[in-house]
């Protein structure tokens, strides 16, 4: 099956580093990463890639609160962990 993908991210996560999955639509990459971070209690964001796709969408940005007036930063999914 899928041996090779979770020794990928399990080495990612060792090294603590980042993995990339790539394969063909429809074949597991979201459930393993999904399984994964469940499985060791930790946080997980999926990020689809479309062709209106920011940065900001990915790295997250200064966002305004009409009711304080001011800017916080919110964070986007590549502050997750898996």
């Amino acid at each position: 099956g899928k041996t090779d993908a979770l020794r990928t991210l399990a080495a990612g996560l060792l090294a603590d580093g980042h993995v990339l999955l790539e394969d063909l639509p429809g074949l597991g990459k979201t459930l393993i990463a999904k399984c994964f971070a469940s499985a060791l209690g930790l946080t997980f964001q999926r990020v689809q890639f479309t062709a209106d796709l920011m940065p900001t969408d990915i790295t997250g940005g200064e966002v305004y609160d009409p009711g304080t007036g001011k800017f916080s930063f919110r964070r986007g999914p590549v502050f997750t962990q898996v």
